[in-house]
């Protein structure tokens, strides 16, 4: 499966996916118009290129090593790897003020869950 979402110079950013490779938040992204698409990709792209956003309505610090991409009203939920690497797990509309608890959890098994493959080195030979 082709995970690389953006390689930029501070940042490779990926899809995270399933054994059977499914990506949630890949799915999540094609369902998007353009302009969403482009709001998204905008900060993906910043991230990758300089390795910060300094503003906390567009990227988020979230807890328990989980980060959010915030292109309005959509939430990306990722994590940092070694290797100067984000993990896009998991993506969602946002209606509430805060996150809501799903989704950081299913946000941290995914993390989970790409350690132990990368660790048993099956995540990237699927």
């Amino acid at each position: 499966m082709e995970c690389i979402l953006y390689k930029g110079n501070a940042f490779c950013i990926e899809w995270y996916h399933d054994t059977k490779g499914n990506s949630q938040a890949l799915k999540f992204y094609r369902a998007l118009n353009q302009k969403q698409k482009i709001q998204f990709l905008k900060l993906v792209k910043l991230m990758g290129d300089i390795g910060k956003i300094h503003n906390k309505e567009k990227f988020r610090n979230e807890g328990n090593k989980v980060f959010a991409f915030k292109p309005m009203p959509n939430r990306f939920l990722c994590f940092f790897v070694e290797g100067k690497k984000i993990v896009v797990t998991n993506a969602f509309v946002k209606k509430q003020n805060s996150l809501p608890v799903n989704e950081k959890i299913r946000a941290l098994k995914y993390r989970e869950d790409y350690i132990e493959r990368v660790k048993e080195g099956a995540y990237y030979n699927e």
